[in-house]
């Protein structure tokens, strides 16, 4: 799984699904860099996804805040 994640497939996600996509994006990426630091990491390219995905979340969290986006809505049936 090379490929990042979609910044429309963040948008979809409610600020709390943001929250905990940003704290597991930023334990592996911390993961990532120990087993760099030991010489186990075969994949170099995944730390440069990583810190994309997390520039992403922040970029669209920041979005909501500005205003220029809105977290999506729950629709209730009733």
């Amino acid at each position: 799984m090379a490929a990042g994640v979609k910044a429309g497939e963040l948008r979809e996600l409610s600020e709390e699904e943001l929250v905990a996509r940003l704290r597991e994006a930023k334990a592996e990426l911390f993961n990532l860099r120990v087993q760099g630091a030991t010489g186990q990491l075969d994949n170099n390219r995944r730390l440069q996804v990583i810190r994309r995905d997390i520039a992403r979340i922040y970029t669209i969290m920041r979005e909501r805040e500005l205003g220029l986006s809105a977290a999506p809505t729950e629709v209730t049936g009733s």
